[in-house]
């Protein structure tokens, strides 16, 4: 029996399984006992790539919040250290259709894993599901190939003044909004309450 805030839980002898008792030598852990709670917590990590106008940022810092993740850029990353995480989130904005070339770059040189969950991110000028889909279509397939398990996908709107977009100010000003960092808060509590 696990449960949390305050309640016990139940712990087995490794040595009471093999003898075949079943008895509950309640073994109590307060979990209220922040130390103790964060070693038994979902470790996340928030590999970003934002520059432009930060869109993508001010969306990771809302999911970082929730998961109480780190956040670090592709050239942060220590290959190494990935291993600690249980939940991994990918994202930036959306060029060209896909994601930026740092954060696919850091795809292409991650290490094989075995059922490593991962979520992906992004904001684009132009968002919609199969727009989404095709834009996070090249992320998701060299995570996938490095054997990570994505759980789900988070896009919003995101302002733009790339290209001729400049010239009328941009797209999309003020997005993401109050009401897209809300979605984005709901989506990691979402995340954090099913993995």
């Amino acid at each position: 029996m696990t449960e949390h805030m305050g309640m016990h839980i139940n712990a087995y002898h490794p040595l009471d399984r093999a003898r075949g008792w079943w008895l509950d030598c309640h073994h109590t852990l307060n979990i209220n006992d922040e130390t103790k709670w964060e070693t038994m917590a979902m470790k996340s990590l928030l590999v970003l790539y934002s520059y432009h106008h930060n869109n993508t940022e001010r969306m990771a810092k809302v999911f970082a919040k929730v998961l109480d993740a780190q956040i670090k850029t592709p050239q942060q990353v220590n290959l190494e250290e990935l291993q600690e995480y249980s939940l991994i989130g990918f994202g930036s904005g959306i060029y060209g259709a896909k994601h930026h070339e740092y954060l696919l770059d850091l795809a292409d040189r991650l290490p094989q894993v075995t059922n490593k969950k991962a979520f992906i991110f992004s904001t684009s000028a132009i968002t919609g599901e199969a727009k989404v889909a095709k834009d996070h279509s090249l992320l998701r397939e060299k995570l996938q190939s490095k054997g990570y398990i994505i759980v789900d996908e988070f896009s919003c709107k995101g302002f733009n003044t790339n290209s001729f977009l400049k010239l009328f100010g941009g797209k999309n000003k003020g997005r993401p909004n109050a009401e897209d960092l809300k979605n984005a808060e709901e989506f990691a509590s979402n995340l954090k309450q099913n993995i």
